[in-house]
């Protein structure tokens, strides 16, 4: 049964009263809401609006009202129109100590018609670039950032990987700085060790062996370090799938992509029976492509592919043994 119209609209009447006390009561609570300070509130109870603002819900208290647009002031309606407003210079980067945000004199002498400059003019930009290069770094911190990420680039040049392997390892080196994992340890050693951990985050892996070589620290200071850091900035690093290495090795014994096939076959096979735990993933790599090399007939000898893995051939060979006894093959 219902209740009359003016019985109903008597209680809502009353509910709103009720509301408006209640809100009374709240804002007498809260006379010195200047006196607030912001940090004391619990972020939980912060709510951003449709319009960009952070406000307390309790108090009403603003905190943030003005938003910095990173967006263009331009509009742009098509690609075109896009393209033709875009800004020009190069997107900051982690592998420079500024993130690219500086000034570069060319070392070319010449001006912007491709003319070469006068003798005077020559000296002037000597001078200039020698300054440039003192004030781009303010302090032995940044002196010494900027030797380690230059250390990134030589060696990531030199192992021919991808730019994004120098990023990642860039960013990796930054935070071992900002943790205070460099203390005690060597700059070249914790940089080859982020390369390093890099290469496998990326999953384009380089042994150590092939890291030391082109690194100025020894093999077991770069793992030592690799361990650490690792550990300490939680990297989570899984072991490396040796057939990443298959293609790579292949390619440097000039043999088939059959051959690889039976190669990556092999690797799977025997994996799955557990041979692989606690194998070296390049000596597993390289005796999975002697064996498929033979398997194929295209005869590789153990020597040549010891030589491209980097491994002793006493490894491929007992690697070798093992790997053809699970697959049931005679040798």
């Amino acid at each position: 049964m219902t209740r009359p119209t003016r019985q109903r609209d008597h209680d809502r009447q009353r509910v709103g009263d009720e509301d408006a006390e209640e809100d009374e009561v709240d804002v007498a609570e809260i006379e010195d809401v200047d006196e607030l300070d912001p940090e004391d509130f619990d972020p939980e109870d912060l709510t951003r609006t449709a319009d960009g603002e952070l406000i307390h819900e309790e108090t009403g208290m603003i905190i943030e009202d003005e938003q910095i647009d990173p967006g263009p002031e331009w509009r742009a309606f098509n690609h075109s129109e896009r393209q033709e407003k875009s800004r020009v210079g190069a997107p900051t980067t982690k592998t420079m100590h500024d993130k690219g945000l500086t000034t570069t004199i060319d070392w070319k002498d010449k001006d912007a018609y491709g003319r070469s400059i006068s003798s005077k003019k020559r000296s002037q930009m000597h001078r200039l670039r020698k300054w440039q290069e003192r004030i781009r770094t303010k302090d032995a911190g940044e002196r010494n950032l900027q030797f380690a990420l230059s250390e990134i680039d030589r060696m990531a040049s030199a192992l021919g990987v991808p730019r994004s392997v120098r990023e990642v390892a860039s960013v990796i080196y930054r935070r071992a700085l900002n943790e205070d994992l460099i203390r005690g340890r060597s700059i070249e050693g914790v940089s080859t060790a982020a390369l390093y951990a890099a290469c496998r985050k990326e999953g384009i892996p380089r042994s150590l062996e092939e890291i030391s070589e082109v690194s100025r620290v020894d093999r077991k200071e770069i793992g030592r370090t690799y361990r650490y850091i690792s550990q300490e900035l939680g990297l989570e690093m899984r072991p490396v799938d040796p057939k990443k290495y298959v293609p790579r090795f292949s390619s440097e014994l000039e043999l088939s992509e059959e051959v690889q096939s039976k190669a990556n076959e092999i690797i799977e096979t025997t994996a799955e029976q557990g041979l692989l735990s606690g194998k070296s993933p390049t000596g597993y790599a390289a005796a999975a492509i002697y064996a498929a090399s033979l398997l194929c007939n295209e005869k590789k000898t153990q020597r040549e592919v010891a030589d491209v893995a980097q491994v002793t051939e006493v490894t491929i060979r007992n690697r070798y043994q093992e790997q053809i006894e699970a697959m049931g093959i005679h040798s």
